[in-house]
């Protein structure tokens, strides 16, 4: 379990997707996206919601992602953001 103090520490918000292009070199099918946070700027993100969305439909869409974690590289990408989902009763996001 996290303490409440922790889960202050985390920083979570709303962004507009304005690119999703499929992600070749990921394991996983995944899309790059580029999300526009407002004041806080664009940030890129890896994805694995290909199952449910194509990468024209995401565009202009708006997600929930947690902004203040590290840079994660993957492949040749770095990752600036989580964006968070929920799994389907096929465990599609």
């Amino acid at each position: 379990m996290i303490s409440w103090n922790d889960f202050e520490k985390i920083d979570m918000r709303v962004g507009t997707i304005l690119e999703a292009i499929p992600f070749e070199k990921a394991r996983n099918p995944s899309y790059q996206l580029k999300i526009d946070f407002g004041e806080l700027g664009v940030k890129n993100s890896s994805a694995q919601i290909t199952a449910l969305y194509s990468s024209e439909e995401l565009i202009g869409k708006q997600v929930i992602a947690v902004v203040n974690f590290p840079p994660k590289q993957i492949a040749n990408f770095f990752s600036e953001c989580l964006v968070l989902g929920i799994y389907d009763e096929q465990n599609n996001v």
